[in-house]
C-alpha cells in the first residue's frame, strides 16, 4: 500500500474533489467508510447531495473557525491522505477500509487512539482500490495536530498492515531517492513528446558532468558549455560559490520563465556541497608515470579499481563500501560519453538504474575511492583503442560490481537499492556481450598452433582445476589461448600470469570464466615482465621453500640476505 499526503487550505474544495463523479471518471459511488465519530454525515448517500456535503464541511470545519477566532488556526488546516492498494490486491471491504484509515488517522497523530481532542477526520472511497482521508488539523482543545513526519508514520502502519491482511508488501526506500516527476511534469513532458520529464534529463546531464569534471570549477564550465542547458550560479558575498540551479532550454513556466532546479532538488547527492565533497577526493592521474617508465593505461587502471570493489564491500567498513559504489555510479555516468554507438543507450539505462543504488543512510566517506574516481577522469582524456578490448575489460569487471553491490544492498535491507542493482545488472550484461564480439573474435582469429594450446591446457587444468572443464568447453577459450600466447611473447611466463588473472578474485560469479580470464590475462600482459634475476630469485626462492622447509617458528619475514645473481631463464 502507498500513502499520499498533502496539506490545503480549502475542505469545502477537497470535499467536492472527493464526491464529484463528473469531472473524475475513476470516481464510481464515492461514500464515507470512516469518520471521527462513525455519524458523520455521508453526502455519497443522502437524498439531498448538496445539503449533506455543505453539512460535512460545515461539521469538519468547525474547530477551524473556532480556533481562527481566537486567532490560533493554521494556514494550511487541511490534511490529505490518499492509500492505495497494489493491482494485485484482493478488492478490501468498506469495514476493512475504515479499520486501515482510523490505524493511519492514530499512527499519524491526526486523530491518535482514545484521544477525545483528536482531529475531525473522514475517509471517502470512491473507487475500488483506494481511499482518501480528509482531516481538519485542530483538535477539540483548539491546538494543531502534531503529525510530524506523517509520510513515515503512516508508511510503517502500512507496512504492518499489509502484513496482517495478507496483501502485496511494497519495497520500500529510506528517503534518500531522488524525487519523483510529478504528474504535471510527466503530462508536460508527454505533450512535448519527450520520454522523459525536465526533471530527468536535468538530473543525467548533471550526473554527467559531474563524472567527467575533477573540480567545481570544471563542473560548473561543462555544465555551462552544455547545449540546451541553463545555469545559474550563486555567490556568497566573499565571491565563493554558493550554488547552482539549471533549466532546460524552452521549458518554462505560464510567465515564461525557465523552469529552475537546484541540484538538491535534482538529487541528494547532487547539491553543491555534496558534489564538491565528492570532486575533493579525486586522485589526479598523471599521463605518463616516471621517466623510463612505461606510460600508465587509464582504462587498465580503472578496471583494476573496479575489480577491488567487491572486495571492499565484502569488509567491515560501510562508509568505504558506499563510497565505493558513489563512484563507481560516476564510472557508469561516464561510459556513454566515450563508448561507441551502438551501445550506448544500453549504458546509459544502467547509468540511471544504479543511480538509486549509489546512495543510502550510509554516509560515504569519499576519499577511499580516490583511485577509482582519478582513473576515470583520465579515461576521459584518454579515449579506449578501437579495437573494444579494454572497454569489454572494463564492462566485464563492471558486472561483478553490480553482482556484489545487490548483495550488499539486500543483506542491509536496501530494498530499492537491491532492485536497482538488480536491473542495472540486466543493462550492463547486454552492454557487454554487444561489446566483447568484436574484440574476441580478433583473438579467435588470431588463434596459435595446436601445440601451444595443449601447453595452455595444462596451465588451465593447474590454475583453476576448479573451473578448467568450463573454461576449455566456453566458446572463447580459443580467445584466451591466443591472450595467453600474447602474454608469452610480450615475456611473460603464461602459467604464472594465467595464476595472477585467476587469483585477483574468485571466477563463481562469472558470466563466462574464460572470457573473465581473457580480460584479465590481457591487462596483466601491458605490465613490464619480470626481468631475469627477478625470475631467477622467484624460482630459487620456490625451490629451496620446497627442498627445504622451515619451521613456522623460525620463519623469516625477510628475505636472504646479498643480491641473487643473475643468469637466464
Amino acid at each position: 500500500m502507498i500513502a499520499k499526503i498533502s496539506s490545503g487550505k480549502s475542505t469545502a474544495g477537497l470535499i467536492r474533489y472527493l464526491f464529484d463523479t463528473e469531472k473524475a471518471k475513476d470516481h464510481t459511488d464515492p461514500h464515507l467508510v470512516a469518520s471521527w465519530d462513525g455519524f458523520a454525515p455521508d453526502p455519497g448517500r443522502a437524498e439531498d447531495f448538496d445539503a449533506t456535503k455543505m453539512l460535512l464541511v460545515a461539521d469538519l470545519d468547525l474547530r477551524v473557525k473556532q480556533a481562527k477566532r481566537h486567532g490560533r488556526a493554521p494556514k494550511q488546516h487541511v490534511w490529505h491522505c490518499s492509500i492505495r492498494a497494489a493491482e494485485s490486491d484482493r478488492i478490501l471491504g468498506d469495514e476493512e477500509w475504515a479499520d486501515i484509515a482510523r490505524r493511519v488517522v492514530a499512527a499519524t497523530g491526526i486523530a491518535p487512539e482514545g484521544d477525545p481532542d483528536g482531529c475531525r477526520w473522514v475517509a471517502v472511497r470512491h473507487a475500488p482500490d483506494h481511499i482518501h482521508i480528509a482531516a481538519t488539523k485542530v483538535r477539540g482543545d483548539l491546538r494543531t495536530a502534531r503529525h510530524w513526519n506523517d509520510y513515515l508514520t503512516a508508511d510503517r502502519e502500512l507496512a504492518a498492515i499489509e502484513k496482517e491482511y495478507g496483501l502485496h508488501q511494497v519495497v520500500r526506500g529510506d528517503r534518500t531517492a531522488a524525487q519523483r516527476p510529478t504528474r504535471a511534469e510527466r503530462e508536460k513532458a508527454h505533450r512535448a513528446g519527450q520520454q522523459q520529464t525536465a526533471r530527468e534529463r536535468l538530473r543525467t546531464t548533471v550526473r554527467t558532468a559531474v563524472s567527467a569534471a575533477a573540480s567545481t570549477e570544471e563542473f560548473l564550465g561543462i555544465l555551462s558549455g552544455t547545449e540546451g542547458v541553463l545555469v545559474e550560479v550563486q555567490h556568497f558575498p566573499s565571491g565563493d560559490v554558493r550554488g547552482y540551479k539549471v533549466a532546460l532550454e524552452g521549458d518554462t513556466n505560464t510567465a515564461g520563465e525557465p523552469i529552475w532546479f537546484s541540484g538538491s532538488k535534482l538529487a541528494p547527492d547532487l547539491s553543491l556541497p555534496k558534489i564538491q565533497e565528492r570532486l575533493a577526493a579525486t586522485e589526479t592521474v598523471p599521463a605518463h608515470q616516471q621517466s623510463g617508465r612505461r606510460r600508465t593505461n587509464p582504462w587498465h587502471q580503472a578496471t583494476a579499481a573496479a575489480e577491488r570493489i567487491p572486495h571492499h564491500l565484502d569488509q567491515a567498513d560501510d562508509e568505504a563500501a558506499q563510497a565505493h559504489l558513489a563512484a563507481f555510479g560516476e564510472a557508469l555516468d561516464f561510459l556513454p560519453l566515450i563508448a561507441p554507438a551502438h551501445l550506448r543507450p544500453q549504458l546509459r539505462q544502467a547509468a540511471t538504474a544504479f543511480e538509486r543504488a549509489t546512495r543510502s543512510r550510509i554516509r560515504a566517506e569519499h576519499h577511499h575511492a580516490r583511485a577509482l574516481r582519478g582513473a576515470v577522469r583520465t579515461m576521459l582524456r584518454e579515449p579506449a583503442p578501437k579495437d573494444g578490448a579494454a572497454l569489454a575489460m572494463f564492462l566485464d569487471a563492471a558486472i561483478l560490481v553490480v553482482i556484489a553491490a545487490t548483495r550488499w544492498h539486500d543483506v542491509r535491507h536496501h530494498d530499492q537499492q537491491a532492485i536497482s542493482a538488480h536491473q542495472t545488472l540486466l543493462h550492463l550484461q547486454a552492454a557487454y556481450d554487444q561489446a566483447a564480439i568484436p574484440p574476441l573474435a580478433g583473438l579467435t582469429h588470431r588463434k596459435p598452433p595446436q601445440q601451444t594450446v595443449d601447453r595452455h591446457i595444462r596451465h588451465i587444468q593447474q590454475a583453476v582445476p576448479k573451473h578448467a572443464e568450463q573454461v576449455l568447453n566456453d566458446p572463447a577459450w580459443d580467445a584466451l589461448t591466443t591472450a595467453l600466447a600474447d602474454a608469452e611473447a610480450a615475456g611473460h611466463d603464461p602459467a604464472q600470469i594465467l595464476q595472477q588473472a585467476a587469483d585477483q578474485r574468485t571466477l563463481d560469479d562469472a558470466h563466462s570464466a574464460a572470457k573473465a580470464l581473457t580480460w584479465r590475462v590481457h591487462r596483466l600482459t601491458q605490465r613490464t615482465p619480470p626481468s631475469a634475476r627477478a625470475v631467477a630469485a622467484q624460482a630459487r626462492s620456490t625451490m629451496s621453500a620446497t627442498q627445504h622447509p622451515t619451521p613456522p617458528a623460525a620463519r623469516r619475514t625477510h628475505g636472504p640476505s646479498g643480491p641473487p645473481k643473475a643468469h637466464s631463464r
